[in-house]
């Protein structure tokens, strides 16, 4: 059994968003601070609506028929409208790993991967080590908030999860541990509502911006 299956039998954790009541038919009004989405630079002018997926499981004692962190973060996505473009599972290999995102983030069908397990510190966890040499801009923060939510659960355990995300090609992509609790914290509470803003602002090209202002 991999090391991330026994690490993180995680998560809870709740993360409430909280809505800024801005009125956005105010003539540039002073207390809109930039949130106003009728802006010509608005925030979230680049977003994507719908996202293509790939999620990659890494295991070496799993299956894609029982792949239950698989299935959280494609449920997850799916929820929301979006598809899932590709599912693979891997065993805990770096080049195999490496090579599987490095492919995934160069489909054109695939704006975001998602990759769970191996993110535990046993010798057999390569997921971190095997995605982060990919990463052309790395998004600390990811892994700040899914510790800081699964410390709820796991209390003082959250210093062995070493969930990571960054950016490749243009795609983000998210690092999250083996355990389906882990998967659907990091996927429900943080990825799917964050994803399309990311993937829109890391894939965006001058000239999409002009079709879209």
């Amino acid at each position: 059994m991999s090391g991330h299956e026994r690490d993180h039998d995680e998560e809870g954790g709740q993360h409430e968003k909280h809505e800024h009541g801005h009125s956005h038919d105010e003539d540039h009004s002073h207390h809109e601070h930039g949130h106003s989405h009728d802006e010509d630079h608005s925030h979230h002018a680049h977003d994507v609506s719908t996202l293509g997926v790939g999620v990659v499981t890494v295991s070496t004692s799993r299956s894609l028929d029982d792949d239950p962190a698989g299935d959280a973060i494609a449920a997850a996505f799916e929820a929301e409208g979006h598809e899932v473009a590709v599912r693979e599972l891997v065993g805990d290999d770096f080049d195999t790993v490496q090579g599987t995102v490095d492919a995934l983030v160069s489909r054109d069908d695939t704006d975001v991967v998602v990759t769970t397990g191996g993110t535990g510190i046993t010798p057999d966890d390569v997921t971190v080590e095997a995605v982060e040499p990919l990463f052309e801009k790395r998004l600390p923060g990811f892994g700040e908030l899914f510790r800081s939510l699964s410390y709820d659960e796991i209390g003082t355990r959250v210093v062995g999860t070493r969930a990571t995300a960054g950016v490749a090609d243009g795609t983000p992509i998210f690092v999250l541990p083996g355990s389906e609790n882990a998967a659907r914290l990091g996927s429900e509470e943080i990825i799917v509502p964050e994803a399309g803003h990311l993937a829109g602002l890391a894939g965006r090209h001058e000239d999409e911006d002009d079709q879209e202002e």
